[in-house]
């Protein structure tokens, strides 16, 4: 059987330092916003190259928060629009309308799967406000150019990194390119957590201090509440876990590029699209996903083989019930794209026969 992700073998290899994380936070006594935490805030910025690391609860609240952050700082205001990917998951809407902002979906390039640039300049209006590009399965969107339309326009950017630790572009890593960024630490990312997590970087010393205080009931100070907020906090053990992992995360990252190598060279049927890989270092794979008409006829096949896939993802966010208002819209690309997509194994604990057996069943796969 080749497991999708098998994350009892990852944890498997990092036992012994887990078991010694928990034991030094355990006997610490001191578990929320502790020691732990404010050392992997700092390990994680310095990985990301931004100024600050603020650990959250979750990867949506990491996009919710500095959302809301903006708000009370005056830089947004409901009814503002944000412009998003169409094809993206729906956390990175739910962060947009929690908020009482309006999602503007832009369709991604059909090679990429990110957002297109020609597109996303069209969507701009004089209610535009910011831009939230997703690294949509651990692809680098084109930063650069986002980066140049937002300042042409003056909008703001919060990157989606969700998928994308380490990824870089010319030099600059997922979460050190927009004016802010939020991860997710869910123990399927390529730094999971064993539970939930999230954290946001950013280089603006004052939206970091916004969210301090907005992830901690609205408080810098014990019982003095700046802001109406919430409790979105990182424990003390999760990042400890994470100071672990984060360790381990370049060498799993290259573990994850030699497999993707492996497909991409050695699956060879007409019936399957590949994706494309320009710059090795803007991918880290933190999903293989292929497309094919056939999707459902190769799902159950490569199941009864043996082999575990999964589907990232089969609705996008303007069908879902949840959005009912947006039901209207045509995205056609994006509408394609989650007919198409499935996601094939990859993982840092792989091994080479797990990956040709693979190949070999996809290879000999026939509609």
């Amino acid at each position: 059987m080749v497991h999708f992700l098998d994350l009892k073998k990852i944890a498997l290899q990092q036992r012994e330092e887990l078991l010694a994380a928990f034991e030094r936070t355990l006997d610490s006594g001191w578990y929320i916003l502790g020691e732990e935490l404010k050392n992997f805030e700092g390990a994680f910025a310095d990985y990301c190259g931004a100024g600050h690391c603020i650990g959250v609860a979750n990867g949506l609240d990491a996009l919710t928060l500095t959302l809301r952050a903006w708000k009370e700082l005056g830089r947004l205001k409901e009814g503002d629009e944000v412009i998003v990917p169409a094809n993206t998951y729906i956390a990175s809407v739910l962060a947009i309308t929690e908020n009482r902002l309006i999602p503007v979906f832009v369709e991604p390039d059909d090679n990429t799967f990110n957002l297109d640039i020609a597109k996303t300049e069209a969507a701009i209006t004089s209610r535009t406000r910011a831009i939230l590009p997703v690294h949509l399965y651990g692809r680098l969107a084109d930063m650069p150019e986002i980066m140049a339309l937002a300042d042409r326009h003056g909008l703001l950017v919060l990157e989606d990194s969700a998928q994308a630790h380490g990824a870089r572009l010319d030099g600059r890593k997922a979460g050190a390119w927009g004016h802010a960024s939020g991860f997710s630490f869910y123990p399927g990312k390529n730094l999971g957590a064993l539970g939930d997590g999230g954290a946001v970087t950013t280089n603006d010393s004052e939206l970091a201090e916004t969210l301090r205080a907005l992830r901690n009931y609205g408080s810098h100070e014990k019982y003095k509440n700046v802001y109406q907020g919430v409790n979105s906090r990182l424990d003390e053990i999760q990042a400890a876990v994470l100071s672990v992992r984060l360790k381990y995360l370049d060498l799993q990252t290259e573990q994850r590029r030699k497999v993707a190598r492996m497909y991409l060279d050695g699956i060879s049927n007409p019936l399957i699209r590949l994706p494309r890989w320009e710059s090795r270092e803007q991918h880290v794979w933190h999903l293989f996903v292929v497309r094919t008409e056939a999707r459902q006829a190769l799902h159950e096949y490569l199941g009864k083989a043996g082999v575990q896939t999964l589907v990232h993802y089969p609705i996008p966010p303007h069908r879902q019930a949840a959005y009912a208002a947006y039901a209207s819209q045509s995205h056609p690309i994006t509408e394609l794209m989650h007919d198409e997509v499935l996601s094939l194994p990859i993982s840092p604990v792989m091994t080479d026969a797990d990956v040709q057996e693979v190949i070999r069943h996809v290879n000999a796969f026939s509609a």
